[in-house]
């Protein structure tokens, strides 16, 4: 672990919080971050129609420019998007530039690249559609390529207060008032991602955590939210891998106050599981999970266990009690399910159930006490989009924008498949009965 400088402030401030529960950190937003105001992709208190289209119960679509699967973030009658404006190569520059970047001929398939990228954040009403403000982030020339199914702006922002969060790995990280649109605070963060960043930012109390996990380097990292300098920063477990390939990871972090008090920020990584304290970074509790990397699935909790994919190689789901310290993995694992298991998409948690769907179109639900199979079917399709459970139905999106709305219980009941236009690579928002959902091409507010 490695402090950069005293927080006794943010300290002080968590120990008289420490009874707050999460979601009221984002009372003043309805979609703050990825997957929701919880962080887990459920909506209780809302529905949306079961039937849509492009021409069904689309209360406006709205084109986007550029490349982005990062997920809409709402606050105000607003809607947040990150999004990358590529200047592309010819194929000749292509190959030059992948030489230049070192990258193994065999490899050029699996990357693009682009001569230089323009970082955008926009803003849409959520009434109108209409898009209100386009906010200059940065411009990069020579960005590192990623792979050919990620983009440069994937993580998703997160809303905190009057600020916005926008992180784009290794080529930025944006605080921006979303009053005035004045970019606040900026940091660079170099890291080698090796197929482009993934992560999303999250915030909690005073801080605003990253989790870097690079071919380089691996560690997680809080910044001061209001400054943006460094509190703390804590190396990863020691990894055995023959490359910086098997170590890197693109996972977001959730926040837990498990039965003894304790909050902890559960950062997932490659091999290991970890839960750190949000005070200075110290680690709580790791689990070995294997030689799963590449990590993009976000954990989800209920009842003292945390659920979590271990990306790919061979995705595992598993399930740990988080009630422990130092290495818990001969002691807190609960069970592990190694087949029909996600590299991409997050599990959902819901009613003693976990719903996953893999992320070549098999969805299936286990028992959330043993690991037990509940059923099992395909829906077919590629996804990489993270399910919601909105008004009663799993609503799952596909990257051939098909969505499938499945009645959760022990049955596994498709109950409606509907298409729009486009790829879905970005997990839907829920707001006021409506569904924001953000394809490669637009934004939609789907509502009846």
């Amino acid at each position: 672990m490695k402090l950069r400088f005293p927080a006794s402030n943010g300290m002080l401030a968590i120990a008289m919080l420490a009874s707050t529960q999460l979601s009221t950190l984002f009372a003043d937003s309805p979609w703050p971050q990825f997957r929701g105001v919880s962080g887990n992709g459920i909506v209780s208190d809302q529905s949306i129609p079961l039937q849509f289209g492009e021409t069904d119960n689309v209360a406006w679509k709205t084109e986007l420019p550029g490349k982005a699967w990062s997920s809409p973030v709402i606050a105000d009658g607003v809607i947040w998007v990150t999004t990358a404006i590529e200047n592309m190569p010819n194929e000749q520059e292509r190959i030059e530039l992948l030489k230049q970047k070192a990258i193994e001929a065999k490899k050029f398939k699996q990357v693009a690249i682009a001569k230089s990228i323009s970082l955008k954040l926009l803003a849409v009403d959520l009434d109108t559609g209409k898009q209100l403000h386009t906010i200059e982030l940065a411009e990069i020339n020579a960005p590192d390529p990623i792979h050919t199914l990620n983009s440069y702006a994937s993580p998703t922002p997160v809303i905190d207060g009057d600020h916005i969060y926008c992180h784009f790995g290794t080529f930025g990280t944006f605080c921006v008032n979303r009053t005035n649109r004045q970019i606040i605070w900026n940091r660079t963060l170099p890291l080698e991602h090796g197929v482009g960043p993934g992560s999303s930012p999250f915030v909690y109390r005073d801080r605003l955590v990253l989790i870097q996990d690079g071919m380089d380097r691996q560690y997680v990292t809080a910044l001061d939210k209001t400054s943006g300098e460094t509190v703390w920063e804590t190396d990863r477990p020691e990894l055995e891998a023959p490359s910086g390939e098997m170590k890197k990871s693109y996972c977001t972090p959730i926040a837990v106050t498990d039965k003894q008090g304790r909050e902890q920020l559960i950062c997932m990584g490659s091999q290991w599981i970890v839960a750190y304290a949000p005070s200075d970074g110290s680690e709580i509790w790791k689990a070995y999970h294997g030689k799963g990397f590449s990590v993009v699935p976000r954990p989800v909790y209920g009842d003292g266990v945390v659920y979590f994919c271990t990306g790919f190689g061979k995705p595992m789901l598993f399930a740990v009690n988080v009630e422990g310290s130092g290495d818990v993995t001969d002691t807190h694992v609960l069970w592990q399910v190694k087949k029909g298991i996600p590299a991409k998409p997050s599990p959902v948690l819901h009613d003693g159930l976990v719903y996953v769907i893999d992320d070549n179109g098999v969805a299936s639900c286990f028992d959330a006490k043993n690991g037990d199979e509940v059923w099992k079917q395909r829906i077919g399709g590629k996804y990489s989009a993270s399910p919601v459970l909105v008004g009663g139905h799993l609503l799952i999106g596909s990257h051939e924008g098909k969505v499938t709305l499945i009645q959760p219980g022990r049955e596994g009941k498709i109950v409606a498949e509907n298409e729009v236009d486009g790829q879905i690579m970005a997990s839907p928002a829920i707001v006021n009965n409506a569904l924001i959902l953000r394809t490669d091409k637009a934004l939609y507010r789907i509502e009846g």
